[in-house]
């Protein structure tokens, strides 16, 4: 006889104890990290659900999916408070306006283009976290390494904006000492910009997902965005 597979709650509740098990071992405080759901292509009733589970941070990829899904979330939760809304994807310039309105805080400022554009559409203090990356695909998104100090100081000068540290996502097809490696190089690039930039709260390091998120949080992550291991495979929606 199999089991039925858990439901939202014993899936979320899952994920905390082996964030819970994570820290320990590293020495942390699990309170100390906090648990953003990413919820691509996910519909809003099921995000509703992971909220009544008690996560009280979601991660949305597309602006113009979140547009139709956080009233629609909050519609579902039938009057309980909604959660903190992160963009953790790419965020493009013609979209500042409405990822400054929808989001409580972005996760994804992979340029200086794209920080200014969303400080000029701002009305009000908006939390952002750099984008890095330290993989060799140029095509990937993120600032480098060793563009990072300048455009710190530059985005850091802008109005409108809160910068609260960095997000990476680790390079594709690493053995998991490399994974390990390249988590252990943001943390550091963060405690640079901390000892460069020491009016700057570099609180968050937010780093690991499904696959990952034990092997970031021993390396310092205080946010883990975790998907697969909440609400199972994806469900498939078309953006309104």
């Amino acid at each position: 006889m199999t089991s039925s597979p858990p439901d939202v709650a014993g899936r979320v509740q899952a994920v905390r104890e082996r964030i819970a098990e994570a820290a320990l071992r590293a020495g942390r405080d699990p309170a100390a990290i906090t648990l953003v759901a990413a919820s691509k292509t996910q519909p809003p009733e099921r995000i509703a659900e992971v909220v009544r589970a008690g996560v009280r941070d979601v991660g949305e990829n597309r602006v113009q999916e979140a547009r139709s899904k956080i009233p629609a979330v909050s519609a579902a939760l039938h009057g309980l408070p909604g959660p903190t809304w992160h963009l953790i994807g790419h965020v493009q310039t013609n979209k500042a306006a409405a990822a400054a309105d929808l989001f409580q805080v972005v996760q994804s400022v992979d340029s200086v283009r794209v920080a200014e554009a969303l400080s000029r559409r701002a009305t009000r203090p908006l939390a952002v976290l750099l984008e890095v990356y330290v993989g060799d695909d140029p095509d990937r998104p993120g600032l480098r390494p060793a563009e990072l100090s300048e455009a710190a100081g530059r985005i850091i000068e802008l109005p409108h904006l809160n910068v609260r540290g960095l997000m990476s996502v680790a390079p594709l097809g690493l053995a998991a000492a490399e994974v390990r490696a390249a988590f252990a190089a943001i943390r550091n690039l963060r405690d640079s910009l901390a000892v460069e930039y020491p009016r700057v709260h570099w609180t968050d390091v937010s780093m690991g997902m499904t696959e990952d998120f034990p092997v970031a949080i021993a390396e310092g992550s205080t946010m883990v965005r975790v998907g697969r291991a909440i609400f199972g495979e994806r469900t498939l929606v078309e953006p309104a």
